[in-house]
């Protein structure tokens, strides 16, 4: 387990900065009257993810995500020990961030917005939410793939799964919230204690995940 001690903390601490980041945007967004709007929350997002998995990629791979970590597991970038490991840290991670967001932020901002935790837009349907989530998700999945896994990868650090992360939250952010990441979307609800809709944040991003993997696995790899 002494060769998994700094990928995890470098993924338990970059989950929790990156949900203190996200989810404190949407709590100060909400405490200042839409200030930030829907641009700077997704900014908050996309380049505090860019500059996270940047940071730590060269130690844990930079995924910050069990959905990143579960496409990669099918991929066979990870082993399941590994993968479980690092969901774990992940998971740990958001829930601490949440805890800071509460602790910190002004208690306004945090009770009008929950603290971060996603709600399914009111013209959003369960199913709905499902298959938007799995196909934003799929998205960022894919540039993950074909930003920072892949041999030929452009040499961009983490700005690229940022920006798909920033187009993500554009599109999807009125209609599920668009969180991608079941770390980010469970850790504010668990402090929250609301966890109304929270299957769609597992289910939606593990189908998209796993359909990224899946592709990159049989069809698209070829030298990464």
């Amino acid at each position: 387990m002494r060769s998994l001690t700094r990928p995890l903390v470098a993924e338990g601490l970059g989950t929790l900065l990156f949900v203190f980041l996200g989810a404190g945007s949407v709590v100060m967004n909400a405490g200042s009257a839409g200030a930030l709007g829907p641009i700077g929350v997704a900014l908050a997002h996309g380049i505090g993810m860019a500059i996270i998995v940047s940071a730590t990629m060269s130690i844990s791979g930079g995924h910050m995500n069990p959905a990143v970590t579960f496409a990669l597991w099918i991929a066979g970038k990870i082993d399941g020990r590994g993968a479980t490991a690092y969901v774990v840290a992940q998971f740990v991670g958001g829930v601490i961030g949440a805890l800071l967001v509460k602790g910190l932020l002004p208690p306004v901002g945090y009770r009008a917005a929950l603290g971060g935790t996603p709600q399914l837009g009111a013209s959003v349907s369960f199913i709905q939410g499902i298959w938007i989530e799995a196909i934003l998700t799929f998205f960022l999945v894919s540039a993950v793939f074909g930003t920072a896994v892949s041999a030929d990868a452009p040499k961009i650090g983490g700005f690229g799964i940022g920006l798909a992360i920033f187009v993500d939250a554009i599109v999807g952010g009125g209609l599920t919230g668009a969180m991608m990441n079941p770390a980010r979307a469970l850790g504010p609800a668990v402090v929250a204690q609301d966890m109304n809709g929270q299957a769609v944040y597992w289910i939606g991003p593990l189908l998209g995940a796993a359909a990224a993997g899946l592709l990159w696995r049989t069809v698209v790899r070829s030298r990464g």
